[in-house]
């Protein structure tokens, strides 16, 4: 934009522009824009109208183009003075993948914003928190060197576009540069125009804030590499901007002034949870054996649920082969986690969580280490971390509760409520209101699942459980019709309404545990007559029942679901010394395995009538009309005892959704 009226000569009153072959004009006048030339040969300095210039390409030589102003009298023919503006043009354009299609593009998009949607843009970076290098000790953005190419997979490219005559860019500076708060962010690395591992350096992150960038003689294009080293969190939205400035180098003595900026904006991309119902991808157990010290599920819970109950068994052998056979069923890899790095720690679901992170160009799976560090609290990093396979974690400085174990950490498919969706779920944690004081998960969790802000967390009451895990009482299995899932929740009044059911047919003196280690081991085996006339139990689960139905109503507003879309599970609790309640028999469908249309749900061993374990059959009955395969697995003495059951005695890793996380509306 040029103020034309600027170099006017004094009695002036009106003047004409013209331009070389490669300038564009246009005169603009109030609201009016006029493209020259056109049939208006003059045009009058006031009210001081404004003469806009475009060129379309980068100039061969210095001052190569050039605009003529010439000016005229009010009558007059001939010119009374001339302004000649001299113009060299050059191309500084800092791209990234703002139109998210995995590749650098040029694009009109604004790339100093970032917006959500189908419709957004907005360049998308990812934490590098996997090792590609296996002998690293490290994540691999914990140091400042590019160790391998996959590496540099991992990262987003920053493309510098330079064009123009070189003599500009020598009397020039350019500038890359970050914004001081997001310096801790982000580093950047470059490899000038080798593409030889040893020559990409860190140029920018950590306490490099800029970096001068010397256009290559033969090359217009400058490739940086952009890695992601934090995840969004409470103090940290997760965007990041990077700069490039044209400076002009003045006369010794005086700072170099900016001519001109271009920017973009990076959104670090979140952490993904996967629910139930995505396809399991690999499934993770681990094996024990007697005689070692043995870690409830809890942590701090009490070691078993029989006071005087001792273990039968000397290992796990059974349950793995059975876990085996059930993931060989459904097409499934199976790890098996062995004793030296378990260290006896057979809680698998609680020590870690499987998610993902995902770029429009790279997707690689990411464990989250919960704080409860048992005995499995080395395995993530010696067994799980390597290529392509991703590393966080977060402490609880205030102290780790059985509640920040990640059997207290779930996920719904996804749903819509009220409008509103939430493609990739919702996360549920137990927590423990409505109760004043309590257990709750730590807030460096909350905080960080909340930032993450695809997968807005819903807290629930666990706190009445004395392990506190929300997988004791829900869960989710994929469902052909409807929304595509069903909601399981344990139910003791389904229990005593089927328990009722069989004593009328005169099954009253069928006994729970048939086939379990009795009397002498501590394992009772109370008749369905005991069961329904113990007033004190039945007492117990009424309140059982009444945090379950608090949890119900959030759960149907929260993921916006109807009664159609809940199975009530029979199941009852005990109290263990009014320190909480626990499963009265393994806890079946709700603490279950579940991969695909494979259920492998903890045997409960309840009354059999005619011939037949008549919770095994009422569960049948729920779930495999859905087109499910049910398969009931003894957990009895390896985990029930120990408060856990096939659930936190197993791990998934799952597919990632197929909806892209940016496509989400927060």
């Amino acid at each position: 934009s040029i103020a034309v009226p600027s170099s006017a000569p004094r009695g002036s009153a009106s003047f004409q522009a013209q331009g070389t072959a490669g300038v564009r004009l246009w005169v603009q006048s109030g609201a009016q824009s006029v493209k020259l030339p056109s049939s208006v040969s003059r045009w009058p300095l006031a009210p001081g109208p404004e003469l806009l210039l475009a060129m379309d390409a980068p100039s061969r030589d210095v001052g190569d183009e050039k605009v003529r102003i010439s000016y005229f009298r009010e009558a007059g023919g001939v010119p009374v003075g001339r302004a000649v503006l001299y113009l060299t043009c050059v191309e500084v354009s800092l791209d990234a993948d703002v139109n998210r299609s995995g590749a650098v593009s040029r694009t009109l998009l604004d790339k100093a914003s970032w917006t959500w949607g189908p419709e957004g843009h907005g360049a998308v970076l990812l934490v590098n928190c996997d090792r590609d290098d296996a002998g690293a000790e490290g994540l691999d953005n914990e140091d400042s060197a590019v160790r391998s190419y996959n590496d540099l997979k991992d990262m987003s490219q920053l493309v510098l576009r330079t064009r123009g005559p070189r003599a500009i860019f020598a009397g020039h500076r350019l500038l890359l540069h970050v914004d001081f708060g997001d310096a801790d962010k982000i580093r950047v690395f470059y490899g000038g125009s080798s593409a030889e591992l040893e020559k990409f350096k860190h140029v920018l992150g950590g306490s490099k804030l800029a970096y001068s960038v010397r256009p290559s003689r033969h090359c217009h294009e400058s490739v940086f590499y952009v890695e992601g080293l934090a995840f969004p969190d409470v103090a940290f939205s997760g965007l990041v901007s990077l700069h490039v400035t044209l400076l002009e180098s003045p006369e010794k003595g005086l700072l170099e002034s900016p001519i001109f900026t271009d920017s973009v904006v990076f959104r670090v991309a979140p952490w993904i949870m996967t629910p139930n119902t995505a396809a399991p991808l690999e499934v993770f157990v681990c094996r024990w054996v007697l005689g070692a010290p043995t870690l409830p599920s809890a942590g701090s819970a009490p070691k078993s649920r029989f006071s005087h109950f001792s273990p039968s068994v000397d290992d796990n052998e059974g349950f793995v082969a059975a876990v085996g056979e059930l993931a060989e069923r459904a097409q499934c890899p199976l790890t098996v986690c062995p004793v030296p790095q378990n260290r006896q720690d057979r809680w698998i679901q609680d020590e870690v969580e499987f998610g993902y992170v995902q770029a429009p160009h790279k997707t690689f799976p990411v464990v989250f280490d919960s704080p409860r560090d048992g005995g499995l609290k080395d395995f993530p990093v010696r067994s799980i971390l390597g290529p392509d396979f991703g590393y966080v974690a977060r402490p609880a400085p205030e102290g780790a509760s059985s509640l920040d174990s990640f059997g207290n950490l779930e996920v719904s498919p996804p749903v819509t409520v009220q409008g509103k969706e939430y493609p990739l779920g919702r996360i549920l944690i137990g927590s423990s209101f409505p109760r004043l004081g309590g257990r709750r998960m730590a807030k460096a969790v909350r905080d960080f699942l909340v930032a993450q802000k695809v997968q807005a967390p819903v807290e629930l009451f666990s706190d009445w459980l004395l392990v506190g895990h929300v997988d004791e009482f829900l869960s989710f299995v994929p469902a052909p019709d409807r929304k595509g899932f069903r909601l399981l929740l344990a139910s003791p009044s389904a229990c005593y309404q089927l328990l009722k059911e069989k004593q009328e047919e005169g099954f009253g003196e069928a006994a729970m545990f048939q086939g379990r280690a009795g009397g002498e081991m501590g394992v009772p085996r109370p008749t369905i007559n005991e069961i329904l006339a113990n007033e004190e139990l039945r007492k117990f689960n009424d309140y059982a029942q009444s945090c379950i139905n608090w949890n119900r109503d959030i759960l149907k507003r929260s993921l916006g679901l109807a009664e159609p879309d809940i199975l009530d599970i029979p199941q009852l609790f005990q109290d263990n010394a009014t320190s909480g309640a626990v499963a009265f028999f393994p806890d079946m469908v709700v603490n279950m395995l579940v991969l695909g249309r494979h259920l492998g749900i903890p045997k409960p061993f309840g009354p059999v009538v005619g011939g037949r374990c008549c919770l095994e059959q009422r569960v049948r009955e729920l779930l495999e009309p859905l087109g499910l395969s049910c398969t009931f697995i003894d957990d009895f003495f390896s985990y029930h005892v120990l408060l856990g059951e096939i659930h936190c005695g197993t791990n998934v890793r799952r597919k990632p959704f197929a909806f892209k996380w940016w496509h989400v509306v927060p």
